[in-house]
């Protein structure tokens, strides 16, 4: 009976944040090790559909670097990286655009349509939702690299994700954009994520991680619950938050800023980590926003 009991107190306590995101969109970009593990794949296309079937309004967004790898390896054609991007010539990006888009995207829809979810798998190019350009990035000494077809976004038209998330579909969006030209681009799946919120005014802005979260200092056991903006910029100024963390956290800061309520790094790697972070009072990573404003009267930041 005490085990029932405590069931039961979870969903109490899981109440005030279903009753918050009622109706709200959540943009959850997935990726990393819980891509990997079927284990964990099922575990997270569960946490999605719940979402949905609860009332909230989930928008997943997919990275797909390991299986763009693999096949590349298949080809024999040789991969390479600058800063944590992907160098894409043309046999690389017809390869990319085909796995992502072809393979991984409807997975990821085939897994969440097998949990009782209504998925459909979509990507940038399709109702013109990802418009952008050539990405340029500088070397040090200040020497411009050239990364190929990798996209940097310049304008997301949301249309087609309204319609399908206010409806009975969970959108599964690849992070592939498009130019004026027509031409396709790779682009940074968290990039793609932080923007899609911003333009989806989302509630929520989650990116699922191999990290446990953000931490106060390099030697710091334990993890951030909650961390405003300021607190952010600070511990990247302190060398703190350093390498590929940066990105994500520049991410949630700028999807903050245009509108959306929460962000939040969790493990990817824990089972259930979305329901865990989402709706139990602790959580499980850690949460950034731009000041520390609670649900209910109750909750602990």
């Amino acid at each position: 009976m005490k085990d029932v009991i405590k069931k039961a107190e979870i969903l109490i306590e899981a109440l005030p944040y279903i009753q918050a995101l009622n109706g709200k969109t959540v943009v959850i970009k997935y990726g990393g090790n819980a891509m990997i593990s079927d284990e964990l794949k099922h575990s997270v296309m569960e946490d999605i559909t719940l979402l949905k079937y609860i009332g909230v309004n989930p928008v997943v967004v997919h990275g797909g670097g390991p299986d763009i790898t693999r096949t590349l390896k298949r080809l024999n054609v040789e991969t390479e990286f600058v800063n944590g991007l992907r160098k894409t010539d043309a046999t690389t990006m017809e390869v990319a655009q085909m796995v992502l888009v072809g393979k991984t995207n409807k997975e990821i829809v085939s897994l969440l349509n097998h949990m009782g979810g209504k998925a459909i798998g979509i990507c940038g190019i399709d109702d013109n939702l990802i418009e952008c350009e050539k990405l340029t990035i500088h070397s040090d000494s200040g020497e411009e690299i050239d990364l190929g077809f990798v996209g940097k976004i310049t304008k997301i038209n949301p249309h087609i994700l309204n319609v399908l998330s206010q409806g009975p579909y969970i959108p599964v969006v690849a992070p592939i954009g498009v130019d004026k030209n027509g031409q396709s681009y790779n682009i940074n799946a968290d990039t793609v994520a932080a923007e899609l919120a911003c333009a989806l005014k989302a509630e929520k802005l989650i990116l699922l991680t191999d990290v446990e979260g953000i931490k106060l200092s390099k030697d710091d056991p334990q993890i951030v619950n909650a961390l405003t903006v300021d607190e952010v910029k600070k511990l990247i100024a302190d060398n703190v938050i350093v390498d590929g963390m940066i990105p994500k956290v520049m991410g949630c800061i700028k999807a903050l800023e245009n509108g959306v309520k929460r962000t939040h790094i969790i493990d990817g790697r824990i089972p259930h980590c979305i329901l865990l972070e989402m709706f139990t009072n602790q959580g499980i990573g850690t949460m950034i926003v731009k000041e520390k404003v609670r649900y209910y009267d109750k909750e602990k930041l």
